[in-house]
């Protein structure tokens, strides 16, 4: 037990941190809280060394590196890749498995070029290929097939054009695998093999019965969007066999969602599966690949979170799960193993990112501790002011505490009707509401700590109001789209001062102008997990935040919501020889203000022009000299250059008024 502060209660320590953020259950051996208190990450996925983000979060500001920052642990990605392939080598030991393992990338998880390279990089070693989606994808891999046999897995709807290309690749003798996604696909890659004189080597997605668990279940079953049902599979390989071709079929694919939370579904859909290849060997037809898809899933927080946010195995179940249930099937019906193909994008990636993100202030609702009241208060502001006196009497019990918030509930909403209908002046007005919360905040901290069981609805009630508001320096839309789109939850905890208690409770808000623009559920050991325990914000200390688990998805979904566009990124890599054991490879800039406004045709030039003209306009009627006026065109014109987020560094020494403020940062007052 931890040792007891002044005030009594125990000293709260980084372990206490670990627990309520419930990084255990999402940290997937990457990432900590140290000993000072600070959050942390472990690049390698073992013990040899950390980095502190806190060291990392200085060396930034040394820089001058505008916030909100992208971080890349490129050696995070590296780790995941060959944990990965380590897995299904063991598994294959284990089993006896009479093939091997061939992992692809799907690159639209995370297209970046620098994520695409180093996942090809770090899976060399172990044969892996890629997988393309759409033409534009199949124009970025074709190019990175340097290894003899490299695999690449072509999904997604085909037109000819794509087809033709893909036909062209397999003539330079690429191992390029066109999936069949419906049987019209099938009818234009043999029209156009037949034209080109080839015979094309190709793969079926196949419409199994099992359907996916979780949010994305529709991606398997009957219904599913893509894939050959049974009686066009069987007529499929009726043509290939009619044409004396069923070597053609290579690789049999199924999908059943992008996060499979449930181990015993992936069992099911894998028997399925392997049955209708046993059956197409047993009729003579040599496929050679059974891919699995994606939906290899990753814990976001598995049980301390809203929604489905964990999954039920390991890496390792995984892999095994996959290799036994095909041994077990192919040994039954006495056919060869084949080569397992997975696709597995989002537990490569979903690690190696993180985003860091200034607070740049907090709301609070908590009334003044000493409220002062007009010379002549409203009966109403009289009835509060009574009523916060009686609150903070301490032999007051738990009922009549509750009564004292129905109360001041009535005496509110009767404020403000006669506000509306004129009877009511502002002031007082202002002042019902200063009492108000107040009160709220003192009936809270009286019954909070009285553990009522079950809790009532008006303490939950009071919870909801009295929670903070930190309004941070970033998108939603643009940097976790996928918690406002799908509702996804992804961990957050502060960066440091994780050995002090948090000791408010808040919900995160962004900078743009929409209501969905904030965080709204959290991964956390509280109950409500509507908030995020967090600590009181200092005037002269910065409070960053780490968003984890970013790299899968976000950076490519990202919109461009009230022209926010992409903040800046910076590669990391570890390496104990260096100070804080790191090093930057790259800083690439987030993008800038006339970058944003050129994808919505507003042009630099055009734009001067205009402001220009306007400028003239008031110098020429005598409303500014003509010095200031220049003044304020160069500063419009320098922000086209500025960051599209806030600039979250200390305010700098004060800019005379008639000088330029062109490299003035945008300076946010900050909750104290």
């Amino acid at each position: 037990m931890n040792a007891a502060s002044e005030n009594g209660e125990p000293h709260w320590s980084s372990e206490d941190s670990k627990e309520l953020y419930r990084v255990d259950s999402w940290g997937d051996s990457f990432f900590l809280i140290n000993e000072k208190g600070h959050a942390a990450v472990r690049p390698f996925g073992d013990e040899r060394l950390s980095i502190d983000f806190v060291n990392l979060i200085e060396e930034l500001e040394r820089r001058a590196i505008s916030f909100p920052v992208l971080i890349r642990f490129q050696d995070v990605l590296q780790a995941r890749v060959r944990m990965l392939n380590e897995a299904f080598a063991t598994a294959i030991a284990e089993a006896n498995y009479g093939n091997r393992y061939n992992g692809v990338y799907p690159i639209k998880v995370n297209q970046l070029h620098e994520v695409v390279e180093e996942v090809i990089d770090a899976g060399r070693k172990y044969g892996m290929g890629l997988e393309c989606g759409s033409k534009g994808e199949l124009i970025a891999c074709l190019p990175h097939l340097t290894e003899e046999g490299m695999l690449l897995v072509c999904n997604g709807v085909k037109d000819r054009s794509m087809l033709a290309l893909i036909l062209s690749a397999q003539r330079l003798g690429l191992n390029v695998i066109p999936v069949m996604e419906k049987y019209a696909e099938f009818e234009a890659l043999l029209a156009l093999a037949d034209a080109q004189g080839v015979v094309p080597t190709l793969g079926v997605r196949v419409r199994l019965a099992t359907r996916g668990s979780g949010r994305w279940s529709e991606s398997g079953g009957a219904r599913s969007k893509f894939g050959l049902s049974v009686p066009e599979l069987v007529r499929l390989v009726d043509e290939l066999e009619r044409r004396g071709k069923p070597e053609s079929l290579a690789l049999l694919h199924f999908h059943i969602g992008s996060q499979i939370i449930d181990i015993q579904v992936l069992k099911r859909a894998l028997k399925e599966m392997t049955q209708t290849y046993a059956s197409l060997q047993q009729r003579g037809i040599p496929v050679r690949y059974i891919d699995i898809g994606g939906g290899l899933g990753v814990s976001y927080g598995a049980g301390h979170a809203r929604g489905e946010a964990g999954v039920n195995y390991g890496l390792q179940e995984y892999a095994n799960a996959v290799v036994f249930a095909i041994k077990e099937v192919c040994d039954a019906q006495e056919v060869p193993n084949p080569i397992i193909v997975s696709e597995s994008g989002r537990a490569i990636t979903a690690h190696h990112s993180v985003l860091l993100v200034p607070v740049l202030e907090g709301h609070k609702r908590h009334g003044r501790e000493d409220v002062k009241l007009p010379a002549d208060p409203h009966p109403s502001v009289e009835s509060l002011s009574k009523i916060l006196n009686n609150v903070r009497n301490p032999d007051r019990e738990p009922e009549e505490l509750i009564e004292a918030y129905h109360d001041i509930e009535e005496i509110r909403i009767e404020s403000r009707t006669l506000f509306s209908l004129g009877y009511l002046e502002l002031g007082q007005l202002a002042t019902v509401e200063e009492l108000y919360w107040s009160i709220a905040r003192d009936l809270l901290a009286r019954l909070r700590p009285a553990g009522i069981d079950p809790t009532p609805a008006e303490v939950l009630e009071l919870e909801e109001k009295l929670t903070d508001r930190y309004l941070c320096d970033f998108s939603v839309f643009q940097s976790i789209l996928d918690h406002w789109a799908i509702d996804q939850s992804f961990p957050i905890l502060p960066i440091d001062r994780l050995d002090e208690k948090p000791d408010r409770r808040a919900v995160l808000v962004d900078l743009t102008c929409d209501s969905d623009g904030k965080v709204s559920h959290y991964i956390s050991a509280l109950d409500d997990k509507g908030v995020l325990p967090v600590h009181s914000l200092e005037a002269d200390r910065q409070y960053y935040l780490g968003f984890f688990l970013m790299g899968a998805y976000q950076d490519i979904m990202g919109d461009t919501h009230n022209l926010f566009g992409r903040v800046t990124e910076v590669h990391v890599y570890a390496d104990a020889e260096e100070q804080d054991n790191f090093w930057i490879e790259r800083v690439i800039p987030g993008a800038t203000v006339h970058e944003m406004l050129a994808q919505v045709q507003y042009f630099p030039n055009d734009l001067n022009r205009r402001m220009s003209e306007i400028v003239k306009r008031k110098i020429d009627a005598g409303v500014i000299r003509p010095k200031q006026a220049m003044d304020i065109l160069g500063q419009y014109v320098a922000c086209f250059n500025d960051t599209t987020y806030c600039d979250a560094r200390l305010a700098p020494e004060p800019v005379p008024a008639h000088a330029p403020a062109a490299d003035q940062p945008v300076v946010v007052e900050r909750a104290g």
